[in-house]
């Protein structure tokens, strides 16, 4: 019997109930729960890159360390929120990246609705809000200051537009080549290594962006800053989609299998 076959003989009638095969989608759970999911997930994630910024600026004067410490509980903070919430709402965690799945679904593949779209980055960016007044209230600082850190030179939105390029290009990568089961630790690795090769240490997300200027400490952006940000961010979404056309191009017996959702 295969795993979508219904039971029909007394001696598997009271077996447990038949498990998606290996590889196949999960079923989706309700939008509220997905919706939720991205919010607390992405709270979360600001939450650590805030919090561990403002650590580290306590515990040492070298900003070396300070970017190591910072980029170091990120990894580890991100592959984990990816692990746990991944099988409710795909942790987007990042409204680029919801764009990007709902423009390869408006192009015939899998990936959110509209609908979706219009829960996932409400949620997201109030989870963003939400994580970094949760940082400053663990560390005793102002609950809501606008940070002062100008992040607007040319040389940090090319690296904004790079890093939400690789980003963008190693999802959808590894949804084309079915290996999304790697996601928690290439994408954590991702962002980990993006930190020391971009020069904007690699925010590569609108609603982590927002959120960021509402505290003006070591992980902060100054919302003058913010529009240049996002704005190379979602340039960047862009030019990974173009990457991902190209170099993974879909064969024909991908095209009758179905191309995996990078969620």
């Amino acid at each position: 019997m295969t795993a979508t076959e219904p039971a029909t003989s007394d001696a598997t009638a009271s077996a447990p109930a038949p498990q998606p095969a290996p590889g196949a989608t999960p079923p989706r759970k309700p939008l509220l729960a997905r919706a939720a999911a991205e919010l607390v997930g992405t709270a979360a994630l600001v939450a650590i890159v805030v919090g561990s910024g403002i650590q580290a600026t306590e515990l040492t004067d070298d900003v070396a360390l300070q970017l190591l410490a910072n980029s170091t509980a990120t990894v580890f903070g991100l592959g984990v929120l990816i692990v746990l919430l991944g099988p409710v709402s795909g942790a987007h965690f990042n409204p680029a990246v919801s764009l990007a799945e709902w423009w390869t679904a408006r192009r015939g593949g899998p990936g959110v609705t509209g609908r979706e779209l219009a829960a996932y980055i409400p949620a997201q960016i109030t989870g963003a809000i939400a994580g970094a007044i949760l940082a400053d209230a663990m560390f005793g600082q102002p609950l809501v200051k606008w940070s002062t850190h100008e992040r607007s030179a040319g040389n940090l939105l090319l690296g904004e537009v790079v890093a939400t390029a690789g980003l963008v290009m190693l999802v959808f990568g590894l949804a084309r080549t079915d290996r999304l089961r790697f996601a928690p630790v290439a994408v954590a690795s991702y962002i980990g290594a993006a930190y020391w090769f971009t020069s904007s240490t690699s925010f590569a997300n609108p609603a982590v962006t927002i959120g960021r200027a509402f505290t003006d400490t070591f992980a902060g952006i100054a919302p003058s800053s913010v529009p240049g940000f996002i704005a190379m961010q979602l340039l960047g979404a862009g030019a990974g989609l173009g990457l991902v056309a190209l170099i993974f191009t879909r064969t024909q017996q991908d095209q009758s299998a179905g191309e995996p959702s990078p969620r």
